[in-house]
């Protein structure tokens, strides 16, 4: 690792709550830039930020175009998700396609924080999905459950067992 050259990554989304497959992105973006030797700074995102580009009214043209002409994106692929569909649905993404890079996660996972959202609202448990202390977190802060302003879901220990 010694040499290694910097790399920063910007990432944008929710991230609620955030999950071990969020922090994976980095880890996964990380490495293939460090395989490319070029430090740079990229906006780091998931297949479904890729596709949000695309709904009407979220994002103005003139920021997608200075994201991807000035810095460029380093998109980790999701199951379900067509990224190369997505560019080339895209004029602006079609024109700076050279600027985007698609990254394959090794491990294909489903995981997601609305899915993560879901399983606590049905009282499932979500240990090993999220970090220990994310979970800690939601139980501390009574997140997603039946008395916070987040309806119907319950809450979990630190273990993530419904409590």
């Amino acid at each position: 690792m010694k040499n290694r050259i910097p790399v920063v990554l910007l990432a944008c989304g929710s991230f609620n709550p955030i999950t071990n497959m969020h922090l994976r992105l980095f880890e996964v973006a990380r490495d293939h830039l460090h395989q490319t030797a070029v430090p740079e700074l990229k906006l780091l995102c998931g297949a479904d930020i890729l596709k949000t580009f695309q709904t009407p009214n979220l994002w103005k043209d003139e920021h997608i175009q200075e994201i991807v002409e000035k810095f460029g994106l380093v998109c980790v692929g999701r199951a379900g998700h067509d990224l190369k569909g997505y560019i080339s649905d895209s004029p602006i993404l079609q024109r700076c396609q050279h600027n985007i890079l698609l990254v394959r996660e090794p491990v294909q996972n489903d995981i997601s924080a609305t899915y993560i959202r879901r399983a606590l609202g049905h009282g499932q448990s979500v240990k090993y999905l999220l970090p220990d202390a994310v979970i800690a977190y939601i139980k501390d802060h009574n997140l997603y459950s039946t008395d916070s302003s987040w309806k119907g879901n319950s809450t979990q220990n630190s273990e993530g067992e419904t409590s």
